[in-house]
């Protein structure tokens, strides 16, 4: 082999090489719920790159991915109540970054943008809610709290980035105070027990009281229309008759005033039944 072609081959492999560093460091992509941040020779381009495909001057161009998902990071914050009570607040916050605040955040902030941006003003926020509260009224209050303290931090932390929602995990009390908040909420069950009791006993007894005077006034009203119209105790026996003819029985001396009611359908059975027993 003569030195011209080796000269050559040696030429085409350092062409070859640079074509594929070319073409390795002048495309990028950006995946999907990423935007990317274009810097060149230190300078950052104002527009973010979209997720997909695409062309950069290699070598002096690099594209920075930044994330726009929903992210949910668990933090938590130490209180006090208006009752000088410490109260421990656990919480998820869920946020994410605009598409517009992509480039603004990578050049301006530095670090993990909850750590420096969202968890000191939620911890403020929080901070501020709960020391309006008493340690009670915030275990009782929660949902009231968590959306107070929301509203609070969405202001500090304005439009830059978003914080969709923040839900409240555990709160945590000292021992002495969740003993007495029980002990309190036990004797508020009890005291309402016994209202209950007594709002039962005296709707029976003015039940009791409609129903007797109900009573009282039907039995005034019956004797006065029997006083008035004396044929109506003989409607009240029409309506009540089974059908059948009664028959008396006087006493069995002369004079006695024992007598029998008897209803005329088991006198003729007993005549009838007598033939036969005498057969």
């Amino acid at each position: 082999m003569s030195g011209q072609t080796l000269a050559r081959l040696i030429g085409v492999a350092i062409l070859l090489f640079a074509v594929i560093i070319v073409a390795s460091t002048g495309t990028y992509t950006v995946e999907p719920g990423f935007r990317g941040v274009q810097v060149t020779l230190g300078k950052v381009s104002p527009a973010f790159k979209p997720e997909g495909f695409g062309m950069k001057a290699p070598m002096i161009t690099h594209i920075h991915p930044i994330s726009v998902r929903q992210q949910t990071r668990v933090m938590k914050s130490e209180c006090y109540s208006s009752d000088l009570q410490q109260v421990t607040v656990e919480l998820a916050v869920l946020y994410r970054i605009p598409e517009a605040s992509v480039v603004k955040i990578f050049q301006e902030y530095a670090g993990d943008p909850f750590e420096t941006l969202i968890a000191p003003r939620v911890n403020e926020a929080l901070k501020e809610v709960c020391a309006l509260q008493s340690a009670e009224m915030i275990v009782k209050k929660r949902e009231e709290i968590k959306s107070k303290a929301l509203a609070a931090a969405r202001l500090k932390i304005g439009p830059i980035l978003t914080v969709e929602d923040m839900v409240i995990q555990n709160i945590q009390l000292s021992r002495e105070l969740e003993a007495a908040i029980e002990a309190k909420m036990v004797q508020e069950q009890e005291a309402a027990k016994s209202r209950f009791i007594q709002q039962k006993a005296q709707i029976e007894a003015e039940t009791f009281v409609i129903k007797a005077k109900g009573e009282a006034e039907a039995i005034a009203i019956r004797g006065e229309a029997l006083k008035q119209n004396p044929v109506f105790i003989e409607l009240q026996i029409v309506e009540k008759w089974d059908g059948k003819t009664p028959l008396v029985v006087g006493g069995a001396a002369e004079g006695s005033p024992v007598n029998m009611l008897l209803p005329m359908g088991d006198l003729q059975k007993a005549r009838s039944e007598t033939p036969k027993a005498a057969k």
